[in-house]
């Protein structure tokens, strides 16, 4: 089913996603009319059809791995069926890897990414690159710019093997979080079939990271990594791996203290002495391995002032941000005020409260081990909802971590509605639609549903329909449930009717 749906996306896609400006494929002939008028509506048609039946199949798959029906071997297997169509889809829902691109280009040619944006150069790739982000420097990391210059290297300056060729370099990070779920579950305690429904299988994933795609996807599959070798006493390497993922993209830096105390509850002495050592020990491997990437990507310092770049973009995702807008539109009733000050306002508050909260976290995961691990996720999570700018795809970063732990159904029924949610909180063109009523209203009722269908089979109560007396129908094809399923974390009612055949 998830097959089907991704299929259905990427047939979608060619009219309704973030396609080319000049496409070469779709730019002329019959399918052409793709791209535009009723053509163009047939297509979004097909893109969300194939959405909404891959949530469908990512929820069955979830009762199934709640109930212990589906092992990890079966979560990876539908993960791989319903990522291959996304390889050779146009950007979904973003086009920000045009972005990425277009700075690769100008690194390539020897001007600073951090200095001017994508418009300085002309050709194909500035030309698709979004308007907003045309003349904004990249807020990426140097080791990022080595990527992306390299893809330019590889695939030159065609569109379509570009875009391919980003994708499936920075799929390499889904590899290494793939790899180093088994370890992170045995040492967190959760559960590897949850910890891949969640990570690996979630549209989040699927159509964000891989069908955008973001480097973020790069990023958090580091972090992982970096944080199992820590939690193994490798902690040299488990520094060396984070720190990579900081050259990918700045947040990946949240983690880095809280990684600390791992290395120093491994140390002699008082709290103090131990914190120093291993703070001085993760510097002294931080800095070379910083300046490496930045020698090798022929960049300086310039990325840390383009961090404020995003702050452009104005919505509701954020916290801080959207509290800032609604007490401009209580004020815009009573008096006209420019909108600027309350959102800047709201941000600086925002600001404040993510430095106490990871303070807060960093002071109690002085114990390392898995406590720390644990902290840094919330970290990880706390910036992602407290940054003056939140992208839907930014709720992977604690997602990396922290799908490793115990979840219980009610929770991951909140992550499959905010999955939901979030994905459909921009268009597929990449344009953002959270100032579009109607389609909000639809897009958290879908989410609603499709949370609720987690763990309550027919939820809408529609299979008292099924017999003219309105009597329900006997549900039919239940197989046997263990005894070890059965004293699991989900109630055995919803265990046993997520089973049962739709």
């Amino acid at each position: 089913m998830g097959a089907i749906g991704s299929l259905l996306l990427l047939a979608g896609s060619f009219g309704g996603a973030g396609v080319l400006v000049h496409d070469p494929i779709l730019g002329s002939g019959p399918l052409s009319a793709m791209r535009y008028g009723h053509g163009r509506d047939l297509a979004l048609a097909v893109l969300y059809t194939g959405f909404g039946v891959l949530v469908w199949a990512w929820v069955r798959l979830g009762r199934g791995v709640l109930a212990q029906l589906v092992d990890s071997r079966g979560v990876l297997t539908a993960t791989a069926a319903w990522i291959l169509p996304m390889l050779i889809t146009p950007p979904l829902f973003t086009r920000d890897v045009y972005s990425y691109l277009g700075q690769g280009l100008l690194a390539l040619h020897g001007i600073d990414p951090y200095s001017v944006g994508p418009s300085t150069l002309t050709g194909p790739i500035p030309d698709n690159v979004h308007p907003t982000w045309q003349t904004t420097p990249a807020p990426y990391g140097p080791l990022f710019m080595g990527i992306a210059k390299g893809v330019i290297l590889i695939a030159g300056d065609g569109m379509i093997s570009s875009v391919i060729v980003m994708r499936l370099v920075l799929l390499c990070g889904l590899v290494m979080l793939i790899f180093a779920l088994p370890g992170l579950v045995r040492e967190l305690g959760g559960r590897l079939p949850v910890a891949l429904w969640l990570a690996a299988a979630s549209p989040m994933t699927v159509v964000h990271l891989v069908g955008g795609p973001h480097n973020d996807m790069l990023m958090i599959g580091l972090l992982a990594l970096g944080t199992l070798l820590m939690l193994r006493g490798k902690h040299a390497g488990g520094i060396a791996l984070v720190t990579l993922a900081m050259t990918i993209k700045a947040t990946a830096g949240v983690a880095l203290p809280f990684l600390v105390w791992i290395w120093a509850a491994r140390m002699p002495g008082n709290r103090l002495e131990r914190l120093l050592r291993a703070g001085t020990a993760s510097l002294a491997i931080f800095v070379p391995v910083f300046a490496a990437c930045m020698a090798l990507a022929k960049v300086g310092f310039g990325w840390l002032s383009a961090l404020s770049a995003p702050g452009m973009i104005v919505n509701y995702l954020s916290a801080p941000t959207g509290v800032g807008q609604a007490v401009h539109s209580l004020v815009s009733l009573f008096v006209e005020v420019d909108r600027g000050p309350f959102v800047n306002v709201g941000r600086t508050l925002g600001s404040l409260a993510l430095a106490v909260v990871l303070i807060w976290q960093w002071w109690r995961a002085q114990d390392g081990g898995t406590t720390a691990v644990r902290r840094a996720a919330i970290g990880l999570l706390a910036a992602a909802l407290l940054s003056p700018v939140v992208l839907p795809w930014y709720l992977t970063w604690g997602l990396a971590l922290g799908c490793a732990l115990k979840w219980t159904p009610r929770a991951l029924s909140y992550v499959v509605g905010f999955s939901v949610v979030l994905v459909l909180a921009y268009y597929p063109d990449g344009e953002q639609a959270m100032y579009n009523w109607p389609f909000v209203a639809v897009g958290i009722g879908a989410a609603m549903l499709a949370g609720l269908s987690l763990v309550r089979f027919d939820p809408l109560g529609l299979n008292r329909f099924r017999r003219g007396d309105g009597e329900p129908a006997a549900f039919d094809g239940i197989p046997e449930i263990s005894a070890s399923a059965r004293s699991s974390t989900l109630p055995s009612s919803a265990i046993q009717n997520s089973t049962a055949k739709d």
